[in-house]
């Protein structure tokens, strides 16, 4: 049996402001570090341990691993970050107030941009001020313009095939540190879940996901740490 956590970031700034997010990088709140900690105290408490962590290139996800794995003295873990593993690009929406887009746009168009397997919502304007063609993290890459959940896990799978099987496959124990659409990507996979029903799976911020894998990789239990069994 591999064992297998998947964490979404705790609670972020745009999160508390209903904003669509993205590869924006915005920080966590003070409930944010909270739920990162209580992750961490909550795995310890479990018995979990890890040989390696993954995470993403944006603060929030890299600040939450960093507090979990303090909360269970496990700071000097190897921790590898891949924008690969970043939010799904929100595109034109980027900044915007959830609220106020679905007053300008409809609801069901929004609902379409946000919960459509495979409609990316409108791409980022030219000279946007959310534009991170001049960010360091991103050199050498071909930022999208926006992306739908299905482009999502057509850059996340390669990914966790490449760099995180080959970890699993040799025993060790990995944390994935994530964000909502990069995470439901794994589940995706993970779980067999269909294109229809993805799209439905919420996963809350700073709640531990343990997955029970068999030799082949194949998920044989799933539950968040809390629930009965956990």
């Amino acid at each position: 049996m591999s064992s297998l956590v998947l964490l979404r970031h705790g609670q972020s700034a745009w999160n508390l402001e209903n904003r669509f997010t993205g590869w924006w990088d915005v920080n966590l709140t003070q409930l944010g570090v909270a739920e990162a900690i209580a992750a961490g105290t909550a795995m310890a408490a479990a018995g979990l341990d890890f040989d390696v962590a993954f995470t993403s290139v944006q603060t929030r996800a890299i600040k939450t691993l960093n507090l979990a794995l303090e909360a269970m003295g496990r700071l000097w873990l190897p921790v590898v970050k891949n924008w690969q593993l970043n939010e799904r690009h929100y595109g034109g929406l980027t900044g915007l107030d959830k609220a106020e887009t679905a007053a300008a746009h409809g609801d069901a168009q929004v609902k379409i941009w946000r919960r459509s397997f495979d409609v990316p919502p409108p791409p980022l304007a030219p000279g946007s001020a959310w534009d991170l063609s001049g960010d360091r993290r991103y050199a050498g890459i071909a930022i999208p313009k926006a992306e739908s959940l299905k482009d999502t896990i057509a850059r996340v799978l390669p990914y966790w095939e490449s760099a995180i099987v080959p970890e699993l496959r040799a025993g060790k124990r990995v944390i994935v540190a994530a964000h909502g659409n990069s995470l439901r990507a794994l589940v995706k996979h993970l779980s067999g879940i269909s294109d229809e029903d993805i799209v439905h799976e919420e996963i809350p911020t700073g709640r531990p996901m343990v997955y029970e894998l068999d030799s082949e990789l194949r998920a044989v239990g799933r539950r968040y740490l809390g629930e009965a069994g956990a």
